[in-house]
Order: structure tokens, then C-alpha cells, then sequence
């Protein structure tokens, strides 16, 4: 019989756990509701023994209010001494702890509860966030009814002055492509509102290269645009179908610009053999006029300096008058002494007269000019000369004139420049006959005429060339401009007398030693090596492959500074190096006279021209 302080003492005890045992009845009650307690975790019902309520293995669907009581006997069925409620009062200790337990328990799970509420809360803000940042983006084109296309967006906008054209070339893109869906799924409806607004766009477009070119139409074009490419996303998007068209449409762009490639090469070689008509009717009126005056009137002054050894001489090779007179004119300018420089020309027939009334009218100062034509010099036959002889045989007449060769745009572009005129024109391989043409002259200097002279030459005759014949710039760098560019070295007899890596030169300005010249014969080397080539196995056409040939080891590198080259074909010449540059050259097929030219380089040629010249303006040329 248990005395009544211990009958206080149990009833306070059975008192204090059936209070606890309703808290634990309320939180196992509420566990029942909470639903997911993370995005995957919990809805995949993966969770972790340490996330598991301990007593909870019904559903999620269950009603939590049918079952406190239950979950409650669960509850006490799963404390270590869960044998019933005569255990607890005779273990008060073990009791209390297991209490504490459940509580520790119980608060760490609403810790949870809170926390993956939390997460799920910080989630859906942020696809709220994404989502209305979508949105935005894709208000660049608005289609008010048929939803927002999604390739245009502002995030890929920048302050370029052709983004409303790209926009609009891209939506012609995407036009052909449902255009083309849209005939296979038998959409006429769609195909025929796609055609009309393709064709607006195009009109719209024109040859537009920036927004400013644009009509003001534009905006609205590409507001409709955007509407019936969305509504054909809707109808006829396939993502297999809609790559699988653009994939086609690449390479056929892919072939177009191969094809407009070869067009190009094509046309630029055609352009570089052309003398425009400006220059041409220069020529001719001055020729009309040189034959008007009298023959005492076309004589120069100063003929006694033209073979005086102790002057400066330079030969000049050239069609084309307006490009002489700039050689001549920046020489002359950048000359300390004009007094001591004497230029030899040497012309065609065509341009005699012209060459001649040009420095008539326009001295250059106290230089002496004299101006021959090639024509005359008898000496220069086809008995002598092997080009001249090859010019006559029958293979060479087939190669350059027979109709039979490509002549389309697309076609025959690569061997174009091998057929230039100039390579027949005996004025190009003239430099190969200095000492013939100019037999009293112990050395000269030969300039090209598409060069420019920005400093004094004078320099260059003073230059030692220890013995050898020609002094020129180098142009070869660590793997290109050496021999094995312009020579076949398949060929046995290239093979065996020349190394493939040696360093190419260049033609343009060239100091010649006239009296080694004629001691190491010279003319005689290049007659050996032009007669092995008649069938063009050696090289191809031009002067450079032979010229390497023959001043093969007898050429003397200049500084590179004396010559420039490249401002006919390279756009991105070191500016420095052009300013330091005695000479200038515009050697490639975008010469200064041409159309073609580029326009960063232009300037340095038209500052020695006279615009405000009657003959210039009577032909309108123009800078």
C-alpha cells in the first residue's frame, strides 16, 4: 500500500506524461498535412531516415484529424519501455527521458518542416524571376495576337547601324524555312501569307547594308514579320525538320560563296588588266596633241645627261601615263638635288606620244626625261629574244587565245592571271635587257610603275653590292616568299641547281650593277632558262620566277626600309613601316588607278596628281 505522499507524487507524474503525450498527439497530427518538404526529395518519397517522422507511414492523402489517437498509441508504442502505462510509474527516470526524446524529436522535424518550407518558397521565386526576365527579352518583336518569337531578343542587340537589317535578314531566313515546311505539310494558306510577306521584307530590304539605307516602312515589315513566323512556329514547328532545313540552306550558302569566291578572283584579275576609261582618253588626247606640234617642239632638254655615268638613272617601263607621272612626280619631290636624276621611259607605240606630251607640258623640274618606244628597237626580234619566239608557236597561241578555255565567271579564275597581258608585253620582260638598252650606263636604278618614291635615292647608288648584280629587298619570311613558291621543284633541273628554302625577292626597285651585269652575261643566263621553259614546266608566266632564277646568287639584300611592299593586296601593312619607307609598292591587283584600290592606301598615290589638270578634268578624273 503506497502512502500518500508517493500516491501525490505517482499522480503528478501520470499527469505531467499525459500532457506531453497530447503535444505529441498535436505535432504527429500535424505532420500529416505538411506535403512535400522539397522540390524532389519529397515528392519522390526518397528521403532520408534523418527527414522521416517516426509513427508516420500512412499516406499523405490520409485525414490527419481521424487519426491523433492512433498515431499517439504508435507514438508510445515506439518508446524504448513501451509496454504500456504500468511501466511509467515504476520508472520515472526512463520515462522522462524518453519525453525529452520525443520533444528534441518533434522540434528538430519543425525545424525541417520550416527549413524545406523555406526552400520551396526561395524556388518558386526564383522561377517567378526567370520567368517574367523571359518575357521581357522577348518583347523585341511584337506579335499582339500570336505570341512572342523567340530568336530576336533585345539581350542580343547591340549599337550597331545594321541591327534592324540583320533582324530582318534573319526573319527572311526563317521565312523560306516554314515556307519550304509549309509546302511539304500542304499548308497553302500559311505558304501563300509566307510568300507575300517574304516578298515585303525583300522589297523592303533592297540592298541595304545599314538601318540608315532602310525605308521607313521597315518597323511595320518586320511587325508583320514577326507575326506570321510566329503563327507558323505554332502550326509547323518540328525541331528535326526546322534543322534539317537550315543544315540545306547552310551549305547551299556555303557553295553560293565558293562560286561568288572564284566571281571574285575572276573579276579582280579582269579589273587589274584594264586601264580605265579616264586614263585612256588621257592618253589619246595627249597623243592627238603631241602629233599637232611640230617636230622641233617634241624634243626634251638636257639630252647631253642621258649618258653621263656620273648622274642618277633610273628606267621606267610603263603603259600608262597617269602611273608615270607619279613615279616621276614623288621622285622628284623627295630628291635633294633634282638636277642629277635622269629618267629613261620606255613605252609602247600606243602610248609614245601620249608619255611624251605629258612631261611636255608637265617638266619635272631640272630632271631630265627621255621617253623611247620598245618598238624600235629592231634588235628585239624573235631570233634574239625566246619570249618574242614562244609568243609565235602554236601551243602558246592556243594557251592564250584559243576560245576553247574557261571564260565564265565561275571558271578558269585560278590560271586567270597567268594569261595577263602584260606577261606578252615585251616591256615587262624589257628588264631583263638593261645593258642593251642602255649600253653607256655602268648602274641604274629600276622602278615599277606602281610604286610611289617618298624619300631621297640618292642613298642607293652608293650602296656596295660586293660583287653582285642586282641589290633588292628580301621578301621572304619564316616559311613563305622562298623559291619553292614560284619554281617547280618537281622538275629534275630546278631540283638539282636550286634550294627550294631560299629567300625570294622583289621586283619593283632594283639597283643594277651594269658592268657585273656584262661580265657574268647576264641576258645570257635568262635566254638558257626561258628557252627550257616553252612548255611552262619550270614556272608559271611572269618575270619574278625567271628573275629569281637568273640573279640567283648574285643578289644583294637592301635594307628593308628602301621597299615597302603589298599596298596592292595586303590591308593590314604595318603603318609604320609604310611612313619609314623610301618606296612604296602597290604591287598585287588593287592598283592606285583602279576602282579597286583600297582606299586606306590611296591617298599616298593621289597626292602627286593634279586634279585641277585640263586634261585630267576634260577626262573626268577625279580622286
Amino acid at each position: 500500500m503506497l502512502n500518500p505522499f508517493s500516491q501525490k507524487r505517482q499522480v503528478q507524474i501520470s499527469d505531467k506524461y499525459s500532457s506531453e503525450l497530447a503535444v505529441i498527439d498535436v505535432i504527429a497530427a500535424s505532420t500529416v498535412d505538411l506535403g512535400p518538404l522539397s522540390l524532389d526529395t519529397f515528392r519522390k518519397k526518397n528521403m532520408s531516415a534523418s527527414w522521416k517522422v517516426i509513427g508516420l507511414e500512412t499516406s499523405v492523402d490520409n485525414n490527419a484529424t481521424s487519426e491523433p489517437n492512433q498515431t499517439a498509441a504508435d507514438a508510445r508504442k515506439e518508446t524504448p519501455g513501451g509496454k504500456g502505462d504500468k511501466y511509467l510509474a515504476d520508472d520515472h527516470s526512463q520515462s522522462t527521458n524518453t519525453s525529452a526524446k520525443q520533444n528534441r524529436r518533434q522540434l528538430r522535424d519543425k525545424r525541417r518542416e520550416k527549413r524545406a518550407a523555406y526552400l520551396v518558397h526561395q524556388d518558386d521565386e526564383a522561377v517567378v524571376k526567370l520567368e517574367n526576365a523571359a518575357i521581357e527579352r522577348s518583347k523585341s518583336v511584337d506579335s499582339a495576337v500570336l505570341g512572342k518569337y523567340s530568336i530576336w531578343r533585345k539581350e542580343n542587340e547591340n549599337e550597331n547601324s545594321d541591327n534592324t537589317v540583320r533582324l530582318m535578314r534573319d526573319q527572311m531566313i526563317m521565312a523560306r524555312v516554314y515556307l519550304s515546311i509549309a509546302n511539304m505539310k500542304n499548308k497553302l494558306d500559311l505558304q501563300q501569307e509566307l510568300r507575300v510577306r517574304l516578298k515585303e521584307s525583300q522589297r523592303a530590304l533592297g540592298d541595304a547594308m545599314a538601318d540608315a539605307d532602310l525605308h521607313h516602312s521597315a518597323s511595320e515589315k518586320i511587325k508583320a514579320m514577326g507575326q506570321v513566323l510566329s503563327k507558323a512556329r505554332e502550326q509547323l514547328y518540328d525541331c528535326k525538320l526546322v534543322t534539317g532545313k537550315l543544315r540545306a540552306m547552310l551549305q547551299t550558302a556555303d557553295e553560293q560563296v565558293r562560286s561568288l569566291k572564284k566571281q571574285s578572283t575572276f573579276l579582280s584579275q579582269l579589273a587589274a588588266k584594264t586601264i580605265p576609261n579616264g586614263i585612256h582618253c588621257l592618253s589619246m588626247r595627249l597623243t592627238i596633241e603631241y602629233y599637232l606640234l611640230s617636230p622641233e617642239k617634241r624634243k626634251f632638254p638636257r639630252s647631253e645627261n642621258l649618258e653621263n655615268p656620273n648622274l642618277h638613272h633610273y628606267a621606267l617601263f610603263s603603259d600608262n601615263v597617269l602611273a608615270a607621272s607619279v613615279v616621276v612626280n614623288s621622285t622628284i619631290m623627295n630628291a635633294k638635288d633634282a638636277s642629277k636624276h635622269v629618267f629613261h621611259l620606255v613605252t609602247d607605240k600606243l602610248n609614245f606620244g601620249a608619255m611624251n606630251m605629258w612631261f611636255l607640258l608637265n617638266p619635272p623640274g631640272k630632271a631630265t626625261i627621255h621617253v623611247q618606244n620598245v618598238d624600235e628597237f629592231t634588235w628585239l626580234n624573235s631570233s634574239y629574244c625566246p619570249v618574242l619566239r614562244q609568243l609565235e608557236s602554236a601551243a602558246m597561241k592556243e594557251y592564250y587565245f584559243k576560245a576553247d578555255h574557261p571564260t565564265t565567271l565561275s571558271s578558269g579564275a585560278s590560271n586567270l592571271k597567268y594569261r595577263n597581258p602584260k606577261y606578252l608585253s615585251m616591256l615587262n620582260h624589257l628588264r631583263f635587257y638593261l645593258p642593251q638598252v642602255y649600253p653607256k650606263l655602268d648602274k641604274i636604278l629600276f622602278l615599277d610603275d606602281d610604286i610611289v618614291v617618298q624619300k631621297d635615292l640618292t642613298g642607293l647608288w652608293s650602296v656596295d653590292l660586293h660583287g653582285k648584280v642586282n641589290g633588292a629587298v628580301e621578301t621572304c619570311g619564316e616559311s613563305f616568299h622562298r623559291f619553292d613558291k614560284y619554281l617547280n621543284f618537281s622538275n629534275p633541273h630546278i631540283a638539282r641547281n636550286f634550294d627550294p628554302n631560299a629567300c625570294g625577292w622583289a621586283y619593283g626597285m632594283n639597283v643594277f650593277d651594269l658592268k657585273e651585269w656584262k661580265k657574268k652575261d647576264i641576258t645570257g643566263i635568262y635566254h638558257k632558262w626561258q628557252n627550257m621553259n616553252e612548255d611552262r614546266a619550270l614556272w608559271k608566266l611572269g618575270t619574278l620566277p625567271p628573275g629569281l632564277i637568273t640573279f640567283y646568287g648574285l643578289t644583294h639584300p637592301l635594307e628593308k626600309s628602301w621597299h615597302v611592299l603589298g599596298l596592292g593586296y595586303n590591308p593590314s601593312v604595318d603603318k609604320s613601316e609604310i611612313e619609314n619607307a623610301a618606296v612604296v609598292h602597290y604591287n598585287g591587283n588593287m592598283k592606285p588607278w583602279l576602282e579597286l584600290a583600297m582606299t586606306k592606301y590611296r591617298p599616298l598615290w593621289t597626292k602627286h596628281i593634279k586634279y585641277d589638270h585640263p586634261y585630267l578634268r576634260r577626262c573626268n578624273l577625279s580622286e
